[in-house]
This record gives C-alpha cells, structure tokens and sequence, in this order.
C-alpha cells in the first residue's frame, strides 16, 4: 500500500460544491466514485439507503433525496467536535482535524473524507476517528465495545484509503461523557478489507455496465421506501402491466395474508364489541367518577372512566369561512401500498 492522494482541502467548501466532488473528484474526471457512507449501501446493510437507490443516484437518474431527519442530521454535525474532543479527553490520544479529501493510492474511484485523525498515546501509533451522535434508544448498539455493522464497513473502508492500522468510533448520545459515550476501536483487517474492495470492483463494474442492483436481501420496509423514491408517483395513464407466471407464489401468499388480516381484524371488532357490552354495567356505577377500584381475593382491579379531551381543526368549517387560508395550509402527502385482489376468469 501506499499513502492516499490529497485531491482538495474541503475547509470553507459549500456543500453543493463538495457533493460534485464527491461525485467525480474535484476536477470532474472520475466517472464513478464510492465515498465512505456508500459502502455499507453497496452490501446492503445501510438502514436509511438500498443499492438500486444509490446506484441510481451514481448513475445521474435521480438527484439525492431530502433527507426527513435533516434536523437530526444538522445536529449531528453540530455535536461531531464535541465527540471529538471528549474522546481525547477520555482515551489521552491527541485528535487532529484533517479538512483534505483523498482519494485511495490503488483504488482511484475510492474517495473519502475523515471526521479527525488521532495520534495514540500510548505508542504513537496514527489512527482514523470516526464521530457518531445517536439517541439513547440505540445506545445499546454500542455497549460492550460493539458498533453497528454499517459503521464498521465506513471505518475500514476509511483505513484502507489513509493506509493505517487501527481506528476508533467517538458516540455520544447523552449530556454527561462518562456514561454517554462509547470509544470502541477496531484494528485494519486486510482479509475484510480484501472482501470489501472486491464488492467495490463489482459495483463500479455494475455502474460502467449498466447492470441495476436488485433488492435481494434488503429490509422489505426500506425497499418499498426507496422504490417510492425512485420512481415517484404512479402513472394512471400508462397501461397495465401483465406480470410473469413466476410471481403467482408472491401474489397467492399475499392474498392469504390479507384474508388473514381481515379474519383478524373481524375476531378485534367481535371482541371490542363484547368489552363494550361488558362495559355498560360497571359505567352505570361509575357515574361522573374518574377513578374506582375492585378488591378482590387475589388482586385489584383499578378503573379508569376519565373525560379526554382533544382539540382539532374542523377543517369542513375552516373551508366554508376561509377557503384562501385552508388551501394555503392544506399540504399533500403521497403513499403508494400494494394490495392485491382475485378476479374470477
């Protein structure tokens, strides 16, 4: 191996400017390119991204989309020198800022950009940071010394294009940096990472070849999502589309499921039908009472008949009085569900 190449300093880029670098490389001369995010796409195991998506947006086919939580993400911008720091505070290494983005010394479609550097302090030895923010429901992704599998494809991918041995992950997800925040490292695995160019090679081939990825493999709820973003809203004037005999078993085990969803949500009605019934009698002692209580041998039973209250728009209402104010407000939202249906021949 040898060391990367420093292709530009990203320090003061906008971030549209930075993306067509990231795309083909600063002076547009890269036809394809894989950044350290891409990866864990490519192998399908990234939670926000399916290949077919990213392949299509490599490909020029659609723009990248909005990102819903671009909040969340601005403040994981925000809190990424915070990590920074307190990782340097907690493990005594020395955290460096590197704004240059590099291109890999072999792999020159493979870009990447890095969170900081470090300097170990035990030995000297050169490292790559990688600073993540998440919120306490993932927190135990990181207990133990662990660390998503999708972040793992990111830091090694970032190893083999700095040419270092060893990199650790700052994340945080709490106020207090003894008890939120993890610093698991892991050490350059050239077996992985052979694997991990190798599917590399294949996906740019893909992309030079134009031969789409398929959605094997992938989340079924991610990929009905991305699909959605791929091909946007449904064309009623195109005609319908006659599918090969190959996807009856799909089909035949999709309508089994619906009848199955229907029964069940019969069997619901029958039941809240029944506690309505049962529910009479014991409203009728209740009163205007809010609380009451049921001893009995074994247990109580606590009652619950509190009034709820809720306020929402009538929007019949705010149409009839003020239609200039309810369209200006009205805002509409897309979703496309399959459902299938069975037409005797």
């Amino acid at each position: 191996m040898a060391a990367p190449i420093a292709l530009c300093d990203t320090a003061g880029m906008d971030r549209s400017t930075w993306l067509a670098c990231r795309m083909h490389g600063p002076k547009g001369d890269i036809p394809y390119t894989v950044g350290g995010s891409d990866v864990a796409v490519i192998f399908g195991v990234s939670p926000w991204t399916t290949p077919l998506e990213l392949w299509m947006i490599k490909k020029g086919k659609m723009k990248p989309p909005l990102k819903a939580n671009s909040n969340q993400l601005e403040m994981g911008h925000f809190l990424e020198p915070i990590a920074a720091h307190f990782y340097g505070v907690k493990t005594g290494n020395t955290v460096t800022e590197d704004t240059n983005m590099y291109q890999h010394a072999d792999h020159k479609y493979a870009l990447a950009d890095f969170d900081r550097r470090f300097i170990r302090a035990s030995d000297g030895e050169p490292g790559i940071l990688e600073c993540k923010s998440c919120t306490y429901h993932n927190a135990s992704e990181w207990a133990d010394g662990k660390y998503p599998l999708y972040y793992e494809f990111q830091l090694r991918y970032y190893l083999a294009v700095a040419d270092v041995s060893i990199g650790d992950f700052s994340a945080i997800w709490g106020n207090n940096p003894d008890n939120d925040m993890a610093t698991p490292g892991l050490v350059r695995d050239k077996a992985k990472e052979d694997m991990i160019f190798e599917r590399l090679e294949e996906w740019i081939w893909s992309l030079e070849h134009d031969k789409p990825p398929k959605m094997e493999g992938i989340a079924p709820k991610l990929a009905l999502e991305s699909l959605a973003r791929i091909y946007g809203s449904s064309n009623p004037s195109l005609p319908t589309i006659e599918l090969p005999r190959k996807y009856e078993h799909y089909a035949r085990r999709i309508l089994d499921l619906q009848d199955d969803i229907a029964a069940c949500k019969s069997e619901i009605k029958k039941y809240e039908k029944e506690i309505e019934a049962h529910s009479v009698r014991i409203a009728e002692l209740m009163k205007n009472h809010e609380h009451g209580v049921l001893e009995t041998t074994k247990d109580k039973i606590l009652i619950d008949f509190a009034t709820k209250k809720s306020k929402r728009t009538d929007t019949a209402l705010l149409k009839k009085k003020y239609p200039n104010i309810h369209n200006e407000l009205v805002t509409t939202t897309e979703s496309r569900k399959l459902k299938l249906s069975v037409q005797p021949l």
